[in-house]
């Protein structure tokens, strides 16, 4: 049988030999490493290790070695170069022999581009962009793997290889002879004949050069590196504490009492839970039921559980995620901080803010103005959101009425909302499944973009069964673009938020043999409420915004029309501009021609009424004032922790987070308020267009460290944008097409050609006013 199965793995052996194109008088070397020296009968052929031990045959160190390295190729994965990612195949196997062997080829063609290098641009930019993309695609399928899949093995493959990633990330962004290059470019005669997408190329190279060090030289330049390494890893610790510590809280409910007032959807979920956890027989209706400190289990407690003291244990869990124990975040934040601002002195700059206002269209004091200026039209605001809450539950003999604490605020919010304007969350949903809003918002990018999204499920591996792709094509049937899709939240295994991450971007320079451009592919992952039983995903209107919000990041990426790559789609757009598609999209589902393509209820097929309709739409300022504060407080706190806070001083981060909470919090944060460590947009943000900016992400602050501000920066933007089509008239079909094409021309397709301010001037015509933003939020009053 060995014999048998020895001679089957041989003629397999051959067939990989001759498609990896292996010498013939090599190939004993690939049979020898394919099986080992010694191979069990029952050791199946693809599970064998990929290296093994092999005897020196007949061939040279060098060649042998070619053997190798094409046998790892042919047989990892992670290395494969198909146009998709083999997401089904890869695993935690596979990683640190397939990055290392993926480094190792990096570092030939690096040297092998200073050594040869010439001062045009094919010859500089475009192996610049090959060695760039390989790095950034394949870390990519690690990273997304992590973030959706996560697991023990895969952690410490990560770990394992990471500095090794950082290591020649930093070789990169120093490399001298690069810099030099891009220099003469930028000061040669020829320079003013580029394109205005190359001429950003260059300046940006150069920039992310200066942020990664190119300057420094000995100890400092040891020490630099040194930072990079130990902040990477901190970055990781930080999520991996805050996936680790969400996981841990589990609470059993047996009694039914205990969670009077929660909707059938939240009780059959948790009810759910509780089977996936060993408790057979939960329903929703007699229970067991778990909740968990995920967002669609954690957040219907907050909203809809009578049981006040279920509620307090609940947001006092959440509040202080990530700062207990080994798990504790307090010693990660500290450290990211003093190591981010001995990097900013390294570089120059007196602060962490300055640094990373140097990739972004605002500075600081700028940035600091707007947060004012929305801080002073939103504060009174607040407070008479806080004192109607007051008065309401009152109204309603609410024992808590005179005394409301943090964990009362969203539970009696949502009851005045529902008497205020007769809309309740939980008895939409029914009008929101999601193939029904997947199907409107496809229409609606039709309708404003002229596209077409079809289902294209087997065309791509998936890393679950939930996961859906889909490809994009013009109203001709040409294809443009493909995304996947992951909607539902899975604790076990996938971090929090919702995201789109990039697979590959658009370039002209990587296209495949046969074509003129290679297509972007994008990654849209949402942790919305999963199926229950054999209903689909009942989403609650928030969860309908965020697929929005997701999806006009994934336009800008894939409705580009630029084939400079290293510019394409999101690629080199300043951070504080990129959100302006996401919110943008939001709009639309407020809009009553988009949101009655899709509201119907998913069993009757009755659509929404229009009174409702009218109700919801009114409801869109219903504690703006209040929601406005939240976000301020985020993105003050952040620029106060990068811009004046020092580890070791009169304060800690949490008395900063208290001081902020003075003028952006009607209610003072609690004494044991830690919210700071599970802030992950700022300590450990891998998200959005991380991949699109590999290096500059990881070494030159293009992140939501001191950039936190960038959700309001860009808010403006999107809502005066918005104002385009409004002023066009909403129910003007001609006009509408119009202006959506010149969204797509400008904001969707110019990517980072041109800077931000000229491409927001080239769609509207003029620079931007906060005027819509405040309109839309109802605040427009108070700030005049």
């Amino acid at each position: 049988m060995a014999s048998a199965l020895q001679t089957s793995c041989r003629v397999l052996g051959r067939a990989h030999a001759r498609r990896a194109n292996i010498p013939r008088s090599c190939r004993a070397i690939f049979f020898a490493t394919r099986l080992g020296p010694s191979v069990s009968a029952y050791t199946p052929c693809q599970a064998l290790p990929t290296r093994s031990r092999v005897p020196h045959l007949c061939c040279s160190a060098g060649t042998r070695r070619m053997a190798a390295l094409a046998i790892d190729k042919e047989l990892n994965p992670l290395l494969k170069g198909g146009s998709l990612p083999l997401y089904d195949k890869v695993d935690a196997t596979h990683v640190v022999p397939g990055i290392r062997q993926l480094l190792e080829e990096l570092e030939a063609e690096l040297v092998k581009l200073e050594q040869n290098l010439k001062r045009d641009w094919e010859s500089l930019v475009h192996p610049l962009e090959r060695i760039t993309d390989r790095l950034t695609v394949t870390w990519g399928i690690v990273e997304h793997l992590k973030a959706v899949k996560d697991s023990s093995e895969l952690r410490a493959a990560v770990e394992e290889v990471q500095p090794e990633k950082v290591a020649f990330l930093l070789r990169l962004g120093q490399s001298k002879p690069l810099y030099k290059a891009f220099k003469e470019i930028q000061d040669g005669p020829g320079f003013k004949n580029l394109t205005d997408a190359q001429k950003r190329i260059v300046e940006a190279r150069l920039k992310d050069a200066t942020l990664n060090g190119v300057a420094l030289e000995g100890e400092e330049k040891k020490r630099f590196n040194e930072i990079e390494q130990e902040l990477e890893l901190l970055g990781t610790k930080f999520s991996e504490h805050v996936l680790d510590s969400t996981k841990k809280y589990q609470k059993l409910v047996v009694d039914k009492a205990d969670i009077e007032g929660l909707p059938p959807t939240a009780l059959g979920l948790a009810a759910q839970t509780a089977c996936s956890k060993g408790h057979e027989g939960a329903n929703a209706e007699n229970g067991p039921w778990m909740f968990t400190l995920d967002l669609p289990s954690y957040m219907p407690v907050m909203k809809f559980a009578k049981n006040r003291a279920l509620r307090e244990e609940m947001y006092r869990e959440f509040i202080t995620v990530a700062s207990e124990g080994d798990l504790d975040n307090t010693p990660v934040i500290n450290k990211i901080l003093e190591l981010r601002l001995e990097k900013a002195k390294l570089l120059g700059y007196k602060n962490f803010a300055e640094v990373s206002m140097a990739m972004k269209m605002a500075t600081t004091e700028t940035a600091n103005e707007l947060l004012e200026k929305l801080r002073l039209s939103s504060w009174d605001g607040a407070l008479k959101d806080f004192e109607e809450l007051k008065s309401f539950s009152k109204s309603k003999n609410a024992p808590e009425a005179d005394d409301l604490s943090h964990w009362d605020l969203t539970y009696w919010s949502e009851r005045l909302r529902e008497d205020r304007y007769d809309v309740n969350e939980e008895e939409l949903r029914p009008y929101f499944s999601l193939p029904k809003v997947m199907d409107g918002l496809f229409n609606l990018a039709k309708y404003l973009f002229g596209v077409q999204i079809e289902p294209a499920d087997g065309m791509a591996p998936v890393w679950n069964k939930d996961v859906s792709f889909f490809q994009v094509k013009d109203l001709a049937g040409e294809p443009l673009a493909f995304f996947y899709f992951d909607p539902y939240s899975r604790p076990s295994e996938k971090r929090g938020g919702a995201w789109m991450d990039i697979v590959v971007g658009r370039s002209r320079v990587l296209a495949p043999r046969g074509s003129s451009v290679r297509l972007p592919v994008a990654h849209m992952v949402c942790n919305q409420t999963p199926p229950v039983g054999n209903e689909p995903s009942l989403m609650t209107f928030r969860e309908v915004e965020t697929v929005f919000h997701e999806f006009g990041h994934a336009l800008q990426h894939m409705l580009t029309k630029q084939d400079e790559g290293l510019v394409a789609g999101i690629h080199g757009v300043e951070w504080d501009a990129v959100e302006l598609p996401s919110q943008f999209m939001e709009n639309w589902c407020y809009d009553r021609k988009t949101l009655m393509s899709f509201a119907v209820h998913y069993k009757t097929g009755e659509p929404l009424s229009e009174d409702v309709y009218e109700k919801l739409k009114a409801a869109r300022t219903f504690r703006a004032a209040s929601l406005m504060m939240r976000q301020l407080h985020f993105a003050m706190t952040d620029l106060e922790l990068h811009g004046r806070f020092k580890v070791g001083g009169s304060e800690t981060v949490y008395d900063v987070n208290r001081r902020v909470a003075e003028k952006t919090q009607v209610l003072p944060p609690l004494p044991e308020d830690r919210f700071l460590c599970s802030f992950l947009h700022i300590f450990s943000c891998k998200c959005l267009c991380c991949l699109a900016h590999l290096s500059e992400c990881l070494l030159a602050a293009a992140s939501y460290a001191a950039g936190y501000y960038s959700y309001k920066w860009a808010e403006v933007l999107s809502a005066d944008a918005f104002g385009a089509f409004e002023e066009a008239g909403l129910d003007n079909e001609n006009a509408i097409k119009e202006t959506g094409r010149r969204f797509r021309d400008t904001v969707l397709g110019l990517g980072g050609g041109k800077p931000p301010l000229e491409v927001f001037k080239s769609f509207r015509g003029r620079e931007p006013s906060t005027e819509a933003l405040l309109r839309h939020s109802g605040l427009l009053a108070v700030a005049s």
